[in-house]
């Protein structure tokens, strides 16, 4: 099986093998993993988000009213079926999680997704994003954000009309390691004082802290946000707070906090959950979940040459001076 990796959109292929599963699997809490050297659950290494393409964040309005433990094997089998060839040929709304639409040539045209859920939140029970306060339904778009359309008809005056994705600084989190059609690996790595999560979307790192001193200043805000990490049992539990309002994942306001659950449930399948909590932007938090799964070790994160040969910048700031002269100005 092969996948694409499309760092500045020059393409390097590589075989790979998961497993995973075509049915619901019902994974096993009570799995008992490795322990590092000094005893905590050991989760390093690499993994992949390819089998999770093309599953929708929220419950599709045709299983409105059921669980996803509600879906027979044979159903869902054929959902799955009937996704993938919709994908594969553009059929609207069958757009990543994320809602990110990518190129036709970034897509797997012939990769067997073998997802493991019908959609993705899981809290609330119906399957739903909570519905948004009236404060975050009147809040313009942040242009110059994450969103490589904040700004999509401009003007482009400068390299800060567009957004933090196209200007190759970040992808923002938790969106690095949601399916994109490429850039689809993650490298955890462990000590006994931090945990480092590497994203090959935009090839950066975050190194967590296992550490109760007091956080930084809510006035000091990163792209990444402040993280704080500690164990509940055999789950890596990781808290952010501190996002400026270009990185605030799923256009929350600056007072949210995303809390990330990393559970392993299998010797090659880790759960990753996601809760949003922000009082200004939904009536009630709310959790989603993808699996992950491990890959071989023989793999590797690769770079993410987003400026090599990129042209992009350049032709767009120039096509606006183009219109600029041609219309006088």
């Amino acid at each position: 099986m092969n996948r694409i990796q499309a760092g500045s959109l020059g393409l390097t292929v590589l075989s790979f093998v998961v497993a995973s599963s075509l049915a619901t699997a019902q994974t096993d809490t009570a799995f008992q993993g490795k322990r590092t050297s000094w005893g905590d659950p050991d989760l390093a290494g690499i993994y992949s988000n390819d089998d999770e393409t093309g599953t929708p964040m929220e419950r599709p309005r045709q299983f409105d009213g059921r669980r996803q433990e509600d879906l027979t094997p044979d159903e869902f089998a054929k959902l799955v079926k009937e996704r993938n060839e919709a994908f594969v040929k553009g059929v609207e709304g069958t757009e990543f999680a994320g809602g990110l639409r990518p190129p036709a040539h970034l897509i797997f045209d012939t990769f067997d997704r073998k997802n493991r859920r019908a959609w993705l939140v899981v809290d609330p029970e119906d399957g739903r994003i909570p519905a948004l306060t009236e404060e975050a339904r009147k809040r313009p778009r942040v242009a110059g954000g994450v969103s490589t359309n904040a700004n999509p008809n401009g003007p482009f005056n400068s390299w800060l009309d567009m957004g933090l994705y196209d200007r190759c600084i970040t992808r923002g989190i938790p969106a690095s390691m949601m399916p994109a059609g490429y850039g689809s690996y993650y490298r955890i790595v462990q000590s006994p004082d931090s945990v480092a999560i590497t994203y090959e979307m935009i090839h950066e790192t975050r190194v967590v802290p296992f550490t109760s001193a007091p956080r930084v200043s809510p006035s000091i805000r990163q792209f990444l946000g402040d993280a704080r990490a500690w164990w509940e049992g055999d789950t890596l539990v990781v808290e952010t707070r501190n996002f400026p309002v270009e990185t605030a994942p799923q256009r929350a306001s600056t007072k949210v906090t995303m809390t990330e659950r990393f559970t392993p449930v299998g010797p090659n399948l880790m759960e990753w959950r996601v809760t949003f909590d922000d009082a200004s932007t939904w009536v009630r938090p709310w959790t989603y979940m993808m699996p992950l799964t491990k890959v071989a070790a023989t793999q590797e994160v690769h770079e993410y040459a987003c400026h090599e040969g990129n042209n992009a910048m350049r032709n767009i700031l120039s096509a606006q001076r183009a219109a600029d002269r041609a219309a006088g100005k």
